[in-house]
């Protein structure tokens, strides 16, 4: 008999390819990718970043950054203003077309989510929420990158 985690492990691989559960890629224009969504959301949250405050939160390296954070400039997503605090580093601030974007993929994502559990129970949608949420907090708690919660 597999263990639960066995199962966990599975089923969030699973997920991980569901991830997107609007309309296919192909037929929503400009969605935004996946980087994309994560940075901007994390930005929304918690303010202008810089590179080094994006590798501390996401821990990723800064040629990564660099490469998702410029597609960002070209779309218009994000801009590069100087620190507001006075340090030396710019940082990524989001624009309104940032914002927008976000917000339409966001309520997307939503929508997709509603129509999947269309027949749940609202405690068990509740219930599924809780734990998500504790998952998630779990993870970045052993990895020492709690996600700022609005």
């Amino acid at each position: 008999m597999e263990k639960p985690t066995h199962l966990i492990e599975f089923e969030t691989m699973l997920l991980g390819r569901h991830l997107q559960l609007g309309a296919p890629r192909s037929r929503r224009g400009g969605a935004l990718d996946r980087s994309a969504y994560t940075l901007l959301s994390r930005i929304r949250i918690e303010g202008p970043m810089s590179i080094g405050q994006l590798s501390d939160a996401f821990g990723l390296d800064a040629s990564t950054l660099n490469r998702q954070t410029a597609a960002m400039l070209r779309g218009g997503l994000v801009d590069r203003i100087p620190d507001p605090d006075g340090g030396i580093a710019r940082k990524f601030r989001i624009t309104a077309a940032g914002e927008r974007a976000l917000d339409a993929e966001r309520a997307e994502n939503i929508s997709g989510l509603d129509r999947v559990m269309a027949d749940w129970s609202a405690d068990e949608v509740s219930v599924f929420a809780a734990c998500l949420k504790r998952l998630n907090s779990d993870i970045e708690s052993l990895d020492g990158r709690p996600w700022p919660r609005p």
